[in-house]
């Protein structure tokens, strides 16, 4: 009999026969209120800048703005350049004589230049060098350091790419020293750099 009493009293609460029903009715509430909301603040939004129904800004004021464009109308026909260019002066090459046009100019000479972006550091600092070697594409050069009295190979090499090569080295002999690039094929020699350590 409690057990029945007790059946009864669960079963009389609130009874939801349809759970997906329910979920819909709830959703499309929700979706209503948001709406209005939104469209109520967009409404507000509109009037506090100015908008009016037709989507036109309103000034306040009451004049109207104007854009005048003139007629189109026919011009003179002009015959003349609408650009003039300086004259010209005469070709060289052809008031050079026949002998003059197939002779051969001497070769450029072949040089690296080097320069060190620091001009003093302390002991193992790094010291970037660069340069440019215009007729050596592809070669390889090598940092040489001047010691006693003579030009002694550092460890490092810098390959040239586009006429130019960049490295960077480090020495620890106290004092100023001097550096130059020399191209491991041809033994060409760069100028030298002089750079005070420590």
């Amino acid at each position: 009999m409690i057990s029945d009493k007790l059946q009864r009293a669960t079963s009389d609460g609130p009874r939801e026969e349809h759970p997906i029903l329910a979920g819909l009715v709830a959703l499309v509430a929700v979706v209503a209120v948001v709406a209005g909301v939104v469209g109520g603040g967009a409404v507000l939004a509109s009037r506090a800048l100015g908008l009016s129904e037709d989507g036109a800004i309103d000034t306040g004021s009451s004049e109207q703005q104007t854009l005048f464009l003139p007629e189109p109308s026919e011009t003179a026909e002009t015959t003349a350049p609408y650009i003039t260019l300086p004259p010209q002066p005469e070709d060289t090459e052809s008031a050079k004589p026949e002998k003059d046009k197939f002779t051969k100019s001497p070769e450029p000479l072949e040089l690296i230049t080097l320069s060190a972006a620091q001009s003093a550091v302390q002991p193992m600092e790094p010291i970037d060098l660069t340069g440019d070697y215009a007729a050596g594409e592809g070669a390889i050069l090598r940092v040489q350091q001047f010691e006693n009295g003579g030009w002694t190979d550092f460890p490092v090499t810098a390959p040239v790419s586009g006429g130019g090569f960049s490295t960077f080295i480090q020495a620890g002999a106290i004092g100023l020293n001097r550096f130059r690039m020399i191209d491991t094929d041809t033994g060409e020699t760069s100028n030298e750099v002089k750079v005070q350590i420590g």
